[in-house]
């Protein structure tokens, strides 16, 4: 599903969902392909997205994209 239709169908609340696509550049990654898990509270929302792990994410539907800072491990 696109970001653009899960601003429709979840207007102005939080969305937890799986990433199915997106494209990286040096220092982001613009998703634009997710598969919806569900909504989640405002009161949820931060331990959901603590609780997050590998392509899974909590974000706010009045974003007009989902945008995530990609920082790489240095060793």
């Amino acid at each position: 599903m696109k970001w653009h239709e899960v601003q429709q169908i979840f207007p102005n609340q939080f969305v937890k969902f799986e990433i199915l696509h997106s494209e990286e550049s040096e220092s982001q990654e613009v998703i634009d392909e997710v598969a919806v898990i569900g909504p989640v509270s405002d009161a949820e929302a931060t331990e959901e997205l603590l609780n997050s792990r590998d392509k899974t994410l909590v974000y706010h539907t009045s974003k007009d994209q989902v945008i995530v800072k990609v920082r790489k491990n240095v060793r």
